[in-house]
């Protein structure tokens, strides 16, 4: 009885100090977001971003808030997954228990966050304790995650859908190989809409689907931009996926659209006002995170780091081994590796080639998430390139065969996406409006249609992952040994590292 009486009188208590919701009063909301953070729980060698000094700012602009009656909410726009060695090893425990430490409100489920089995996915969100929402993602008629959260913070009711790119199954291993359905996010957001604004007063798709400007999506699945054109009702999409930072809020259609770009090294920061279910940007901006060229450095939460520490440490041991050596920096950003071959692309694929005694070496730019810089390599850093542990696999076939093949890719897999080609054993000269070869040179000697030849790949496109043409019915040969085992091997027999070539390779005309 007396359990009874306090509980009773502690949720009084409760309802008493909860607020309603109040016709004609301005709301402040704030939006704090994050995305693509990629394993980035600890700061890099420079001392930039990490969850610490993120930690900091979030705090301070809570309080901020706070002290304006203001409403503030932190959500993240997935792939918290996949990128640093000592977050891939611990199925990224030091990511989302740190992100639950900074009160994290939610998270759109993310393309990377399924090159985890599903069982690791439901121990993230223990780990996490804020909803993984993704309304298009089902499996065996049924939806894998919650699908909105709507929260009411004095008396505002504000409804958070989550959305994941349809492209999913072409660049995650879960994704690709399970019975997991993406359905078209789009036509899920037109459904629940409608719902969504009858329940609240601001509604705010959290997505990961990529910005496209003017849905200029290439081979891509459309993204933000398209979804905003054709859904009406949306206030506001936090998006992720495509990883370039919008300095400037989109508007299309009436919904603001941000993005901040990738890895912690910003924090977006979304002020709103609501008014009667109008919907007003008042400032948008994305806050450095402890760049290394900032003027004034954000201190460290000593609290959060002293927590995430020991995860660090525990990967360093296993990681931080000397593997190699290189006199110049070996090109992999994003931006640039998805453009154009690199001497980073070339050595890589050029390991898969050596190591299986291969004609070609091929892979994807998706692949490859970092450069490595002039002078020692570390298995940390081999990691960091590539983390996604592909079996290495060969096929053979006929040269006329590998001709159609190479053909399919250049005239398919144009710059600026993940599934462009980088290669080793092969000299090109391509027209792709014409899908002809000028020069197709394997192994040093013209192409001969009759020969055959070996070509070394991660398992991933062979099977026609990031939309390669599939070569399951070639039966690739597997070995046991992984792309980044490979290389590790590559740079411990190459000591240090030849120059690489800077002669065109590959040339297509597009």
């Amino acid at each position: 009885m007396i359990y009874r009486l306090s509980s009773f009188l502690f949720l009084l208590t409760l309802f008493s100090c909860a607020q309603t919701y109040q016709k004609d009063k301005v709301y402040q909301l704030t939006l704090l977001h994050t995305n693509d953070h990629h394993g980035r729980f600890w700061s890099n060698q420079d001392g930039e971003w990490g969850l610490a000094a993120r930690s900091t700012m979030i705090k301070s602009i809570r309080k901020e808030v706070d002290q304006k009656d203001g409403i503030t909410l932190l959500l993240d726009a997935g792939d918290v997954n996949t990128g640093v060695p000592q977050s891939d090893m611990l199925k990224a425990e030091p990511d989302f228990k740190g992100m639950s430490r900074l009160d994290y409100d939610a998270m759109a489920v993310g393309n990377h966050e399924f090159d985890n089995d599903l069982a690791t996915i439901r121990q993230q969100e223990e780990w996490a304790g804020f909803p993984f929402l993704s309304a298009n993602i089902y499996f065996e008629g049924k939806r894998l995650f919650k699908p909105y959260l709507i929260k009411e913070v004095q008396g505002l009711k504000v409804a958070i859908l989550g959305l994941t790119t349809q492209d999913t199954p072409g660049v995650s291993k879960l994704g690709f190989e399970s019975g997991i359905q993406f359905k078209d996010p789009i036509e899920e957001a037109k459904k629940l809409i409608p719902e969504l604004r009858a329940q609240a007063h601001i509604v705010i798709a959290l997505t990961h689907m990529g910005h496209y400007p003017n849905e200029n999506h290439a081979m891509n699945a459309p993204g933000d931009v398209t979804l905003a054109r054709q859904v009406n009702g949306i206030d506001l999409i936090i998006g992720g996926h495509t990883q370039k930072p919008l300095f400037e809020a989109d508007v299309q259609n009436n919904t603001i659209i941000v993005q901040a770009f990738e890895w912690g090294k910003f924090l977006g920061r979304v002020d709103l006002l609501v008014k009667n279910g109008q919907v007003t940007l008042k400032k948008y901006e994305l806050l450095a995170v402890n760049h290394k060229d900032q003027a004034t450095k954000v201190e460290e939460d000593q609290s959060l780091k002293a927590f995430l520490k020991p995860f660090k440490d525990k990967g360093d041991k296993t990681l931080l081994v000397n593997v190699g050596e290189s006199n110049e920096r070996l090109e992999g950003d994003r931006a640039v590796v998805r453009n154009q071959e690199t001497n980073l692309g070339f050595h890589i694929t050029e390991a898969y080639r050596r190591k299986f005694n291969a004609d070609v070496g091929l892979t994807n730019s998706g692949g490859i998430r970092d450069s490595i810089k002039q002078g020692a390599i570390t298995y940390e850093t081999v990691l960091t390139v590539l983390p996604f542990s592909n079996d290495i696999v060969t096929v053979e076939m006929k040269g006329s065969e590998l001709k159609q093949y190479l053909s399919d890719i250049l005239s398919v897999h144009v710059p600026g996406g993940g599934s462009f080609p980088q290669t080793a054993g092969l000299e090109i000269d391509f027209d792709a409006k014409k899908k002809s070869f000028k020069k197709l040179v394997v192994a040093n000697k013209n192409l001969d249609p009759k020969k055959i030849y070996k070509i070394a790949l991660p398992s991933f496109i062979s099977g026609g992952g990031d939309k390669w043409p599939s070569l399951k019915h070639k039966s690739p040969k597997v070995y046991g040994f992984t792309d980044a085992a490979v290389l590790r091997e590559y740079f411990e027999t190459n000591r240090p590292l030849p120059i690489a070539s800077q002669k065109k390779r590959v040339l297509v005309r597009y």
